[in-house]
């Protein structure tokens, strides 16, 4: 009998494949479904770079590059860094990678071991709580309360807190909740960091995407520099999830640890994408802020839906393209209102509990979808909560 390693026990999934997989099943068997639970644009990408990319396979990018990234692009990502985030940024502390998702893999696989604590946000990204169990250390949730916004509970933080702590993850705007860390709450994490010599993974992939108030990153902080590995890509802004288009901002030892676990896992990310990252850096912004206002448009019509549906309420996301409405008032579980919403209405949404056990009484719409989806969605959503509830 084949036996594999005790590690593969506990690594967890992403939910959303998995409800995509089972939506996709049921429009073969010819059943409509209206699709909400997969987190991406839904635009093309924008063509300035597609045509990056067919001139670069051309030209002959088709070849291995350096582990790190394409100079072209690790000097474009520190440029862009430095102005989005108010930091100086040298091409030297870019390390590119096959999508964002490597960067927390190989943080936690840099930073955390067996015996060592984690803090992260709960719910959240669920990438984040597998990969620390698969490297052996301990999880510690921060809850995001509604009451507070979606923020970091900073007594609770505080309070977390132990000669363990290994490392903190931020997330914001944060999935799925929309939610940012207001600017005193990251310089009170900044200050703790500091103070404990605290590693901090700020994962900002939809830094692009704050609707409200001005976007701080906790890098910016003083002495948070030599501390943070900064997150972020080319999927969400850009419209290029399939691109496979990430990387991470770190210190120069750091990021010599990020490129050894590279070298030692996907040798280096395909070079014609990274010249597609070139030109969406360098080239016209246009389109993707279009696409970010009419996110923006969409997420006044889902939320004023939600809320207008009888004892469903959905506070106002602040950045990304997720609403998170409370369903407490119903006598059913997240898990199982996700199911049967697939089941016998046709919506495809995730349930809290996909993001972690504080995601209890709420689930998870996608606003990366057509006005027109959205509309039709809120009102088959509304007759199945009233049949619910009769």
């Amino acid at each position: 009998m084949v036996t594999y390693a005790r590690r593969m026990e506990r690594l967890g999934t992403e939910t959303a494949f998995e409800v995509l997989a089972r939506a996709k099943a049921l429009e073969a068997q010819g059943r409509e479904i209206l699709h909400f639970e997969i987190g991406e644009p839904d635009f093309d990408t924008p063509t300035h770079i597609k045509e990056a990319a067919i001139r670069a396979l051309h030209d002959g990018y088709t070849h291995y590059g350096p582990t790190a990234g394409l100079p072209e692009l690790r000097v474009a990502i520190a440029e862009a860094v430095s102005k989005s985030r108010g930091i100086a940024v040298t091409p030297e502390e870019v390390v590119v990678t096959p999508g964002a998702k490597p960067i927390i893999f190989f943080t936690l696989l840099a930073c955390a071991q067996a015996g060592d604590e984690v803090i992260y946000p709960n719910p959240s990204f669920p990438i984040y709580e597998s990969m620390i169990n698969f490297v052996g250390a301990t999880p510690v949730p921060i809850p995001l309360l509604e009451s507070a916004a979606f923020s970091f509970d900073m007594e609770r933080l505080e309070a977390s807190l132990s000669p363990r702590t290994k490392l903190i993850i931020l997330n914001s705007p944060g999935n799925p909740t929309g939610g940012i860390i207001p600017a005193a709450d990251l310089h009170r994490i900044a200050e703790i960091a500091v103070s404990r010599g605290i590693m901090v993974l700020s994962d900002e992939i939809y830094s692009g995407m704050q609707y409200e108030g001005t976007p701080v990153s906790i890098a910016a902080f003083p002495g948070m520099q030599d501390l943070t590995i900064l997150l972020d890509g080319f999927s969400k802004l850009y419209a290029m999830t399939g691109w496979r288009l990430g990387y991470g901002v770190a210190r120069p030892h750091m990021a010599d640890h990020l490129s050894k676990l590279m070298v030692n896992s996907a040798s280096c990310t395909a070079s014609f994408v990274q010249m597609a990252g070139v030109a969406a850096l360098y080239g016209p912004q246009e389109p993707a802020q279009r696409m970010v206002a009419e996110f923006r448009r969409r997420r006044e019509i889902i939320v004023q839906g939600l809320n207008a549906i009888a004892d469903l309420s959905c506070a106002m996301p602040q950045g990304a393209f997720y609403a998170f409405p409370n369903i407490r008032a119903f006598e059913c579980s997240s898990a199982e209102m996700a199911s049967r919403l697939l089941q016998e209405a046709g919506i495809a949404c995730l349930s809290g509990t996909a993001f972690g056990e504080y995601g209890e009484g709420y689930l998870r719409f996608s606003y990366a979808n057509s006005e027109g989806n959205i509309r039709n969605m809120l009102e088959k959503l509304a007759n199945f909560l009233q049949k619910l509830t009769a």
